[in-house]
């Protein structure tokens, strides 16, 4: 993961609790950004027989974001995800969500997203973009709220954001299901993304 290893990544659990002016909110968070993984989550959750939701992650991903606020549309976010780091905290299905049912890890390494389209509105961030999976590239659009930004304590300035999205995983060729006895299937087509995000500035 050398896109990152020029910016510490280093817990702050033990620093002490920062009170000077650079913990306050930038003024202007354009500029270019790297993502930082240690600090961010890319997860996702979908409803299982029916009954409660199942929630995963990738625990390996990088990308880059360029920020304007004075001109949106000039915004760039590109990020790759390992499609193998997928995990839910069982190992049979994070198995079975590595073979040819759902991400086939060994044709397709990577999850992809490069943004086409970047609007503003206030603290919220609407990103369209190119989402490829399997091969099969469709758009979405990710709607992001602004949640902060600082100097942390090694000197790194950070900006954070939340966002979320619902996509049909069929059209992404997920197809996988099985029918249950009592009507409806044992996995849904919605699978909600969710994405908590720390990028540092490059």
């Amino acid at each position: 993961m050398a896109l990152f290893s020029r910016k510490s990544s280093t817990a702050v659990i033990d620093a002490p609790a920062a009170s000077t002016p650079d913990s306050q909110l930038l003024d202007d968070i354009s500029g270019a950004y790297a993502l930082d993984p240690t600090h961010s989550r890319i997860g996702f959750s979908a409803r299982h027989a029916m009954v409660t939701k199942v929630r995963g992650q990738f625990d390996q991903f990088e990308g880059t974001a360029v920020i304007d606020t004075a001109v949106p549309a000039n915004s760039k976010v590109d990020v790759t995800i390992k499609a193998a780091s997928v995990t839910t905290g069982q190992e049979q299905r994070d198995g079975h969500l590595k073979t040819a049912d759902f991400f086939d890890v060994e044709k397709h390494e990577n999850l992809t997203f490069t943004s086409t389209d970047v609007a503003r509105d206030g603290a919220e961030w609407s990103i369209t973009g190119d989402l490829t999976i399997n091969d099969v590239t469709r758009p979405v659009t990710i709607v992001f709220e602004e949640t902060g930004s600082a100097k942390d304590p090694y000197g790194n300035v950070r900006v954070g954001f939340e966002g979320s999205t619902t996509i049909n995983r069929s059209d992404w060729g997920l197809s996988f299901n099985a029918a249950l006895e009592t009507g409806g299937v044992l996995v849904s087509e919605k699978v909600a993304l969710e994405f908590d995000i720390s990028a540092i500035a490059a």
